[in-house]
């Protein structure tokens, strides 16, 4: 199987997984965390331009799962971890793992947004080592072992 089926497979069962896990999850952290993946996601190769932000904010407000807060919500927290990201990526990322990290005593979330971030970075068909790299490093401030996912 070529690696774009695999990432494509991947993408899709991680998604399946999420959708069913829906009802689950609608906590505030959780929500901050899945906004902070994705900025950190969309940023992994230490910047963000505006088609990939639109990529990304298209995805997040299509995800079935964030159907569960209101789209203007998650747009503002999006939008805010981005600015971090941009003004300096290394604190920027700092403090968006440390959001991150706040879901790591609700198994199930810390999963999802693991998830999250692999559904975002396989959305166009390449997740590339970079942003492996940082969801691996979302997997350190969940307490899940990387491995779990394949990274």
């Amino acid at each position: 199987m070529a690696l774009w089926d695999r990432i494509k497979d991947s993408a899709t069962s991680m998604q399946t997984q999420l959708n069913a896990k829906k009802n689950d999850l609608k906590s505030g952290a959780f929500r901050d965390a899945s906004m902070a993946m994705c900025a950190l996601v969309a940023a992994a190769d230490g910047s963000i331009d505006a088609s990939e932000r639109q990529r990304v904010a298209a995805l997040i407000m299509t995800n079935d799962v964030l159907q569960n807060f209101p789209a203007e919500d998650l747009q503002t927290r999006f939008n805010d971890y981005c600015q971090k990201l941009t003004a300096d990526f290394d604190f920027g990322k700092v403090a968006i793992l440390q959001t991150i990290g706040k879901v790591s005593k609700k198994p199930t979330e810390a999963r999802a947004v693991i998830q999250i971030g692999i559904v975002i970075g396989g959305a166009d068909g390449d997740f590339d080592a970079s942003e492996r790299a940082v969801v691996r490093e979302a997997c350190f401030a969940v307490g899940i072992a990387p491995t779990e996912f394949d990274l």
